[in-house]
């Protein structure tokens, strides 16, 4: 039996095929954010969109950023919310952290480098990618939901100029309901691999993580989690509406709300990086149907996106580098033990 004096033997180094792996990863992660941020410098313009944000005041401008502070922490509370019902053994401020710090790659197409989230976990707590995938599934599902919500509730108040918004609202529910429903995902995957009969291993992993949906199909997980993703979102919205106010706009405050979860909805579906260009397009023509000038929809789109989009890719770009040391950390303890 071995002396309890002796030291411990060091963590055996990484074989070489491991290391390029992470490496490739980083590059490629890396390439998607360069490539994510020359699009969205195309379509918005820097130098216009900061001579439009100099019109804000000191206070309006902290009071928008705020607003956007709020969806962006109860939607990680959202997140904690679904790590504890994995059975994730995670902290909140731990929670956070990851959520924070992936936004650093919401520029990248279609969100995919948000995914840098499951590798943290990886190393963090061991558990492999196809384990803490429906941790990304239902963020985006819950997400949906709570968006359809606050659609629905923009055409029933605010009617008029949204006509477009209530089928968008219904397919983001139909969205939502098949990622959130453990077998008819589950079918539908085993149904497409039918069809390619190709990559079998990576469609058993994706079923694996579909049938892991049932951790969140309870009425007391998913109740919490939309409602905190309709505050989340309801506070940038309000955010919209103040802009449009303070720039002589006033359309109402569930019309405002509606806009812009429609604009970002369109966005998404898009899946360019951040959504730029779709957004900023279907804003500023429902505000056009509104009967906003373009003299104020232009300059009030590019604020609000400036404060809602940018100001989440700068969060996580101040965040990334702890949640990387710090998940590379933890990864080195767990080799130890």
């Amino acid at each position: 039996m071995m002396s309890a004096d002796l030291p411990l033997s060091p963590p055996s180094p990484k074989p070489p095929a491991r290391r390029l792996r992470d490496r490739l990863v980083m590059a490629g992660l890396g390439l998607l954010f360069i490539a994510g941020l020359i699009g969205m410098f195309a379509a918005t313009g820097w130098e216009e969109t900061t001579a439009q944000i100099a019109r804000l005041t000191l206070w309006q401008g902290a009071l928008l950023l705020m607003l956007s502070l709020a969806n962006y922490l109860l939607r990680g509370v959202r997140w904690h919310l679904f790590a504890r019902r994995l059975g994730l053994p995670t902290t909140l401020g731990a929670d956070m952290r990851h959520f924070l710090g992936g936004f650093a790659m919401v520029v990248t197409p279609g969100r995919v480098g948000e995914l840098v989230r499951m590798r943290w976990l990886k190393r963090e707590t061991g558990w492999a990618y196809e384990r803490t995938a429906p941790l990304a599934l239902m963020d985006r599902a819950s997400d949906l939901a709570a968006m359809a919500v606050i659609l629905a509730l923009s055409v029933a108040i605010a009617a008029g100029g949204m006509g477009g918004a209530l089928p968008v609202a219904m397919l983001a529910l139909l969205a939502a309901y098949a990622a959130t429903h453990p077998r008819l995902l589950a079918a539908i995957v085993t149904r497409a691999y039918r069809i390619t009969g190709r990559f079998p291993r990576l469609f058993a992993r994706i079923r694996a993580a579909a049938r892991s949906l049932r951790h969140f199909t309870r009425a007391s997980t998913i109740l919490p989690a939309i409602a905190l993703g309709v505050a989340g979102w309801l506070a940038e919205g309000y955010a919209f509406h103040l802009l449009l106010g303070w720039m002589g706009a006033e359309i109402g405050l569930w019309k405002a709300i509606g806009i812009f979860v429609f604009a970002t909805l369109a966005g998404g579906l898009t899946g360019a990086p951040g959504g730029v260009g779709g957004a900023e397009a279907a804003m500023i023509a429902l505000l056009a149907l509104d009967g906003v000038p373009m003299e104020v929809s232009v300059p009030a789109t590019a604020i609000i996106r400036v404060t809602t989009l940018w100001f989440a890719l700068g969060l996580g770009l101040a965040v990334f580098p702890f949640a990387e040391r710090l998940s590379l950390r933890q990864k080195n303890a767990l080799e130890i033990r």
